[in-house]
């Protein structure tokens, strides 16, 4: 069933025009990943889907009843509320129920005998249950708690950029919108959260529209990829790589068309040489029609990523951290860690967010310094740094005089040399925006101005902090193949599993309480080893609660004989007592005394319960080897 369409919409910004006349439909059932070059315009096209923005022309229309949610890359939010309260903070009858159900409880907390308080409670609990919305609650707190958001009641204002970002989404996931738009929902976000957000979406009925640079992600979860390209909207069924094979066919067929344009082109040049006067009209005609070919001609190809930079000269000795230990408060991020860089090395790093990763970047860059051990720098390395932040990006500075501070010309591999300008270019900044203000710039763009700016640095160690996020797909595979020929050693922070298995060699995983654990190959071989691992351990804890083979084949004794006896027993009546107190629990009704402590009495009956099962699984096991 339709439920959206888009007709002939365009959208410029300034002399900028970001789309001309697409149009596209959206059916219940489509999952469809939005992919594009940064600043093309794909977070502005989301946006106008969402009702958000206005097109400059056409129309966007949305089915009778159609609920739309949205979230943003950089969602906002009023720092003085709390996480639950935020997420509660759409409009819903459930949610009311909820809100004012945990004010009431809280005055009854305060005051026992607050009887208004108490028929408050019974009365909102009913309608609760009527609307089946302790299921709502449930699932809200448990999608915060997948996304890595524990502590419900802290303020917005106290959470990182990437805390928030999670927060407004599942604000979203869990309001099961009829249509859900995402812009970057994998930004900031651990391998193993993507991976659970994956088979969310998979298990959540509704339409799908998402912006993401996860080419894993985009295989699994849509099931059709739409490309905005050159202000024009391209429909391509199936995921990610069904989209890279018909991409391929595409552009074979433009090359084609490329071909006979560029005969045309020779042709036309050679009648010019050749004198031809324009006299009459008809030869008029053919100058201009030749003139037009050839300036089309010399506009050809310029949606093309470049990236041709000759490397440093690199001695033997590259970076080494020798006992290397951090703390950060109360945790310890880094313990006795040591760790030789080599040559050529491609390294990936991964863990938990906040486990680290970025400190021990900090560390080798020399933006931080470890609490004991050292690191020592050889005397030939160069090291350039992308983090996270882009850092050094100034607002109120022109792109030009960006680029022409890290280096104003650079040396390519095969000897020759590139102006900052050219290399603006290259990075598909067009001539007429090299003067303009880096503030002007999309969230994309910066990133990838900043890129340019890292890499001119002309380094021989490379730190990629998160280099990925707010990369559109295609930068991501050119920096990627610069990165297989680039002459020096790479270091890569990163969550995005496609990019980690297409780039580096070895990992190294943050664990609990400092610890770094070193793994061959990529992401997959990582994923494998550590479930192969807690294979093992699970295997193993089931045989610690086992006997060792003389004690499981000795006789069990006349006193544990008896013991066993007595637990049987013990267990029916525990059992029965379990059965009595939950059916006392769902009379308890608005009686909230009655109803805490006989909570608190069955938690205690079913911790009995569990100590009894234990002992009787042993000695059982000791009269089952008899």
């Amino acid at each position: 069933m339709n439920i959206l369409n888009l007709e002939s919409i365009s959208k410029s910004y300034g002399p900028k025009e970001l789309f001309h006349t697409v149009s596209l439909g959206l059916d219940d059932t489509d999952r469809i990943g939005l992919i594009g070059v940064n600043g093309s315009g794909k977070s502005t096209l989301l946006k106008i889907i969402a009702g958000l923005e206005q097109p400059d022309s056409g129309r966007v229309t949305v089915r009778a009843g159609v609920r739309v949610g949205y979230l943003a890359q950089d969602p906002a939010m009023d720092d003085a509320g709390t996480v639950i309260d935020y997420v509660y903070g759409t409009s819903s009858p459930a949610r009311d129920l909820l809100r004012r159900y945990a004010a009431a409880t809280t005055r009854l907390e305060h005051d026992h005998d607050d009887v208004e308080a108490l028929h408050l409670v019974a009365a909102l609990g009913e309608e609760i249950s009527a609307l089946d919305a302790w299921d709502a609650e449930r699932n809200a707190k448990t999608v915060l708690s997948r996304l890595g958001i524990n502590d419900f009641d802290a303020p917005l204002g106290t959470l990182s950029g990437g805390q928030r970002k999670r927060v407004a989404m599942a604000r979203v996931l869990i309001d099961r919108p009829d249509l859900l738009i995402l812009d970057e929902p994998t930004n900031h976000i651990d391998p193993d959260t993507v991976q659970w957000l994956e088979g969310y979406l998979g298990s959540t009925p509704g339409a799908l529209l998402l912006i993401t640079h996860d080419r894993y992600f985009l295989d699994r979860v849509v099931n059709k990829i739409v490309e905005l390209d050159d202000k024009t909207l391209y429909s391509y069924p199936g995921n990610y790589q069904r989209f890279v094979e018909a991409r391929i066919e595409r552009e074979k067929q433009r090359d084609q068309a490329d071909l006979s344009h560029r005969n045309m082109v020779r042709r036309e040049l050679a009648w010019l040489r050749r004198g031809a006067a324009a006299r009459t009209t008809k030869q008029k005609a053919h100058v201009e029609r030749a003139t037009t070919l050839v300036n089309e001609d010399r506009r050809r190809d310029t949606s093309k990523l470049e990236l041709e930079i000759s490397g440093r000269r690199i001695g033997k000795q590259l970076i080494d951290i020798n006992h290397v230990s951090k703390t950060l408060g109360d945790q310890v991020l880094l313990r006795d860690f040591s760790y030789e860089l080599l040559r050529d090395d491609r390294l990936g790093i991964v863990g938990p967010n906040g486990a680290g990763k970025s400190t021990l970047l900090n560390l080798i860059a020399g933006r931080t310094y470890p609490d004991s051990g050292e690191i020592v720098v050889g005397e030939t390395i160069h090291i350039a740094y992308y983090d996270q932040l882009s850092s050094d990006l100034d607002p109120n500075l022109r792109l030009i005089d960006y680029v022409s501070d890290g280096a104003a010309v650079i040396v390519t591999p095969d000897g020759g040399t590139v102006t900052a300008g050219q290399m603006l270019e290259r990075f598909l900044f067009p001539p007429a925006q090299h003067w303009s203000l880096i503030g002007t710039l999309s969230g994309g763009e910066r990133r990838r101005l900043y890129l340019l700016r890292t890499l001119m640095r002309n380094p021989n160690v490379l730190l990629l902090d998160e280099p990925s996020n707010d990369l559109d797909v295609q930068t991501i595979g050119v920096l990627e193949d610069y990165l297989e020929s680039f002459r020096g050693a790479v270091i890569v922070v990163s969550h995005d599993r496609s990019f980690l298995d297409n780039t580096v060699d070895h990992l190294l995983a943050f664990e609990p309480g400092g610890r770094v654990r070193h793994y061959p190959g990529g992401y997959t071989a990582y994923r494998e080893a550590r479930a192969q691992e807690e294979a093992q351990a699970a295997q193993k804890s089931k045989s610690a609660v086992e006997r060792p083979r003389g004690e499981r084949q000795r006789k069990i004794t006349f006193n544990e004989q008896r013991e066993l006896t007595s637990l049987e027993a013990r267990i029916a009546t525990l059992e029965a007592e379990q059965v009595r107190l939950a059916t006392a629990i769902n009379a308890a009704g608005a009686d909230y005394q009655a109803y805490i402590a006989l909570t608190a009495e069955l938690s205690a009956v079913q911790a009995d319960l569990e100590t009894a099962f234990e002992r009787w699984a042993v000695l059982a096991e000791l009269a089952a080897a008899v």
